[in-house]
């Protein structure tokens, strides 16, 4: 048993950091928090000296969690408007009002 939570916590924990680096925002969560039950679970079952591992586990799933929550809370997504390309596509409106009107003066 500590063997299956072993490996669910490790793969977890690997689409944990994925996920972290990854611009999914709070999807990570869901990752970060089995691999940090799982490695939990694990921790519980393992012995004195099998502890190490776990423990490893458990301060990676931390940190991603640590690293999501700051991304999170301190980066704004804003959407910048570009005022160079709007100027352009009304300019490219207005030439091509001026052809239609000089193509329909000609017949």
């Amino acid at each position: 048993m500590r063997k299956l939570f072993l490996i669910l916590s490790v793969v977890f924990g690997v689409l944990g950091i994925a996920f972290t680096i990854l611009p999914l925002d709070t999807l990570a969560f869901l990752p970060i928090g089995l691999a940090f039950v799982f490695g939990l679970l694990t921790l519980k079952k393992s012995e004195d000296s099998q502890k190490k591992f776990p423990k490893i586990i458990l301060t990676i799933a931390a940190l991603c969690s640590t690293v999501v929550l700051g991304k999170t809370l301190l980066v704004k997504d804003e959407v910048a408007t570009d005022t160079q390309f709007e100027q352009q596509k009304i300019e490219t409106k207005q030439e091509a009002k001026k052809e239609l009107e000089e193509l329909e003066g000609l017949e």
